[in-house]
């Protein structure tokens, strides 16, 4: 997700601000299906939803497979993230995107290649705060990028790379090459395979292009997708086939998305797609938005690849779909987690339609298990 630290601030003041004090009381959800996850985090002042999202799945994971969930360390995993960003960025002479964003399989590649660590071994508060507030750091390390592409030597020297990793030592901490959880000694890579425990071959993510072949892999074109993965390609009414099959047996999505609409409302803890466009709205509808239940608009897969082209859909936000519930009128919700605190009607949770998810769901990640058959079927290898 590619918001900077400071556009993440906005956009939750943002939000925060399209509000009815009367929304709570006019709905009334009841739960269908609530499948565990660990506690609402706060990414503070960090774009870094990409790795808190990601990572509460892999928690949820490790209660599906019978362990105790452990406090995995976003921070950690959005470090990884930083040292191979600035390869590519060097590599590709600056011409790609440079940020705290990220993608959800960054946290399954980084997995694999480095491991994991429990928070209570890296918080990632290395600079007398006690949230992330990550604008400082990340001015100075697009700088000191800058002028390693700028190349004022005529010839790069790998000393850039130690520069970068002692800017991010300072802010962030020194990455443990070994600590202790539980009374036992663990490095990143052993702690991921003996007390995380899940397999990183295992997870597919997905989007949906109608201009794109149908369940073949294509490159996610998002501007956070630096390390250029590939992702499959269902079409849109099967990216909430998937998520339905996945909750209804016991398997948790993460879940990246575009969250700058007006009807997504982060105070209320509800979104959902309107019939009409907030421009095209009276006063009155638009204060009225949010006061109880109300139809969405139908979603084609001709409106979702135009607000993709358009820029209306943006790869905002990433967070955590965790279950099923409906309102008083029969409307089916996702139950979705997010990272930013419990200062919201839901103390950190909110309330999203079906039709909101497939209008504005940039990818999907889950472990193939929560992938119904047939669909898997169609999966071309390339």
């Amino acid at each position: 997700m590619p918001l900077m630290a400071t556009a993440q601030d906005d956009l939750v003041k943002k939000l925060d601000g399209n509000k009815s004090d009367s929304a709570k009381k006019k709905f009334t959800f009841t739960h269908i299906i609530d499948l565990e996850n660990t506690a609402i985090k706060n990414q503070g002042s960090s774009g870094t939803c990409w790795s808190y999202s990601t990572n509460s799945f892999l928690e949820s994971e490790m209660a599906r497979m019978g362990k105790k969930p452990v406090d995995i360390a976003e921070i950690y995993t959005a470090r990884c993230v930083y040292t191979e960003k600035a390869d590519n960025y060097v590599r590709m002479h600056g011409a790609v995107s440079w940020g705290d964003g990220g993608s959800c399989h960054d946290v399954i590649n980084m997995y694999a290649k480095y491991g994991a660590v429990p928070q209570s071994a890296y918080s990632g508060l290395n600079y007398g705060t006690t949230k992330n507030k990550f604008g400082e750091m990340q001015a100075i390390l697009k700088g000191m990028l800058d002028a390693v592409v700028k190349n004022p030597n005529g010839k790069l020297t790998p000393n850039w790379k130690r520069a970068f990793e002692a800017v991010l030592n300072i802010y962030l901490g020194d990455q443990p090459e070994t600590f202790t959880y539980n009374g036992k000694a663990y490095t990143p890579k052993t702690f991921a395979k003996d007390v995380v425990g899940i397999k990183p071959q295992d997870y597919i993510e997905l989007s949906s292009r109608s201009d794109m072949p149908y369940y073949e892999k294509m490159i996610l074109m998002v501007p956070d997708n630096w390390s250029w993965d590939k992702v499959y390609n269902v079409k849109m009414n099967d990216l909430t086939r998937i998520i339905d099959n996945a909750l209804n047996n016991g398997y948790t999505v993460a879940w990246a998305t575009d969250v700058s609409e007006k009807y997504f409302s982060w105070k209320n803890g509800v979104a959902f797609v309107p019939e009409k466009d907030w421009e095209d709205m009276e006063e009155e509808e638009q204060k009225a938005l949010f006061n109880g239940p109300k139809p969405d608009r139908k979603i084609t897969s001709k409106m979702r690849l135009e607000a993709f082209d358009n820029y209306t859909t943006t790869d905002d936000h990433g967070m955590h779909i965790v279950g099923l519930a409906k309102d008083q009128s029969g409307k089916e919700y996702y139950i979705v987690k997010n990272s930013w605190g419990e200062k919201n009607d839901y103390k950190g949770y909110i309330y999203v339609s079906k039709p909101y998810v497939l209008y504005k769901t940039t990818a999907i990640l889950l472990h193939k298990g929560g992938i119904p058959s047939e669909i898997k079927s169609k999966f071309v290898a390339n």
